[in-house]
């Protein structure tokens, strides 16, 4: 036991006063705080029905669950958010205006916080299945950006979630690196080498209070592999394949790393499935279920991460069996797991997804016809820029074939056609090394768009009527404005910009 005050959530909320920051734990809803939250909500519902203003600045790690992100948003108490979210409801009031959102990579959310520049922390609120006396903080299913919070916020809470064992103790590499000047090297040499701490370690006079509580990661599940995911896992896995024959990989193979979401699970699937890829390991952010299969199926060695971002019936897998797994699973934070310079030194083969992309290879992440956020750059562009190898997929159409993927110009633009190697979709693989825009553009039409959206998009190439880059202003986002006009980009009509 330790001799910490122990208050209600409720408590807490009381003494968190309008304006203020605060810096909540968690990494996808893995390790995000749950129960201050809710309650900070609840008291920001019960300020305005009083006529009161109160609203918060929200920072976390990334993405969190519906009762951080979801029931602040729906109680109107955001002021602003960093540096990532996915909630429906909170994405809602960003594109309404109502919260301001910033978006930022996610390795440069600790240094922006150390350095001052998002202004004081206030609070922290960080989930861990155990604290000390001596301030020793064992974090839960994620590190995100807790160190970092914790050390810069005037007073943290710590909710304590007995879901989560003491025994979690090991699985964490807590590490900050200095700040400029003369910072050292970071000293990662494999995904599985330790640098850092176990622990957390604060100035025990900073815990304000401890908060119970006991409840599983708000994880959503995964959508069973369609012909569409399964066919662009196997298109991935078939040219890492190539490469490896070739002699482009080393036969050792290089470490991983995948984005989250349905389509990574088909790739990581497909790669685990395929004969010629052998057993690799994965430097990654979020390990989620698929990295735990192909652990079980012993054809990933070792998975170094951010969170452990998995379904409540598999993590309650992992926690029965965790000794198991302790030589194979290590959680850093995010400023190490996507940090730069380790991406470049470990040589990682970098698999992310792309809302769409356009003929020179230029990708849009985050935008929905330029203006409305989805969710945020995330770590994308941590890795793309860095990687050994970088690759971007995603299906060649969306809404029923009403919306090609591939387009003449991105409406947003998050990682430039020099960050982008290969585009894979369902259709094929376009591979763009040493290929000029001209030869770019035909790649990526020819392998990866739909059948139907080919030849339309063969008649915008000529409307450049042979340029060093096959581009033409006035009629560039002219499939995005016939799909606003008539819900069906292939109702564009090139004639309309000659």
């Amino acid at each position: 036991m330790n001799s910490f005050p122990k208050l209600s959530a409720a408590e807490v909320a009381k003494n968190i006063k309008n304006g203020q920051t605060v810096a909540f734990s968690g990494f996808t809803p893995a390790g995000a705080a749950k129960v201050v939250p809710k309650a900070i909500a609840e008291r920001a519902k019960e300020l305005h029905a009083k006529g009161e203003e109160f609203r918060i600045g929200v920072m976390s790690g990334a993405s969190t669950g519906r009762s951080l992100d979801g029931a602040l948003a729906q109680a109107e108490a955001v002021l602003f958010r960093t540096p990532y979210q996915s909630d429906p409801d909170l994405r809602k009031s960003i594109n309404e205006g109502k919260t301001a959102f910033f978006d930022m990579h996610l390795s440069m959310m600790p240094q922006a916080v150390r350095y001052g520049f998002l202004g004081p922390v206030h609070w922290a609120v960080i989930e861990a299945c155990d604290v000390t006396d001596a301030g020793e903080i064992t974090l839960t299913s994620s590190v995100g950006a807790s160190p970092t919070f914790c050390h810069k916020a005037d007073k943290i809470v710590i909710e304590l979630n007995r879901f989560h064992p003491e025994s979690l103790r090991g699985f964490h590499d807590n590490y900050e690196p200095e700040d400029p000047p003369f910072r050292n090297p970071i000293p990662i040499f494999r995904p599985s080498d330790r640098i850092g701490t176990p622990t957390v370690h604060v100035d025990p006079k900073k815990i304000f209070a401890m908060v119970e509580s006991n409840g599983p990661d708000e994880a959503g599940t995964f959508g069973e592999l369609t012909p569409t995911t399964r066919k662009i896992g196997e298109n991935v896995a078939n040219f890492l394949s190539g490469e490896l024959k070739r002699g482009l990989i080393p036969k050792g193979f290089l470490p991983i790393q995948s984005g989250v979401g349905d389509t990574a699970n088909g790739v990581l699937n497909a790669m685990g499935q395929h004969p010629d890829i052998p057993c690799f390991d994965m430097y990654t952010e979020v390990i989620q279920d698929a990295v735990i299969n192909l652990i079980k199926q012993r054809k990933c060695r070792f998975a170094s991460g951010c969170s452990l971002s998995v379904t409540a019936p598999l993590l309650r897998e992992i926690y029965a069996d965790l000794e198991s797994f302790r030589s194979k699973l290590l959680l850093r934070p995010q400023e190490i797991t996507n940090s730069p310079e380790l991406v470049r030194r470990l040589g990682i083969i970098s698999i992310n997804t792309a809302i769409e992309v356009d003929i020179a290879g230029n990708v849009n992440s985050t935008h929905v016809l330029g203006r409305r956020i989805m969710n945020g750059i995330g770590g994308s562009a941590d890795f793309a820029r860095n990687a050994f190898m970088s690759i971007f997929t995603c299906p060649s159409t969306a809404k029923d074939g009403k919306i090609s993927t591939i387009v003449p110009l991105v409406c947003h633009l998050d990682q430039s056609e020099h960050s982008v190697i290969a585009v894979i979709t369902e259709q094929g693989v376009a591979d763009l090394r040493g290929k000029s825009p001209v030869a770019r553009a035909k790649t990526i039409i020819e392998n990866c768009a739909h059948p139907d959206y080919r030849q339309i998009l063969h008649d915008y190439v000529a409307l450049s009527g042979g340029t060093h880059s096959p581009q033409t202003l006035r009629a560039a986002f002219g499939m995005h404005l016939a799909f606003e006009k008539h819900a069906d980009m292939r109702h564009v009509n090139w004639g309309e910009f000659n």
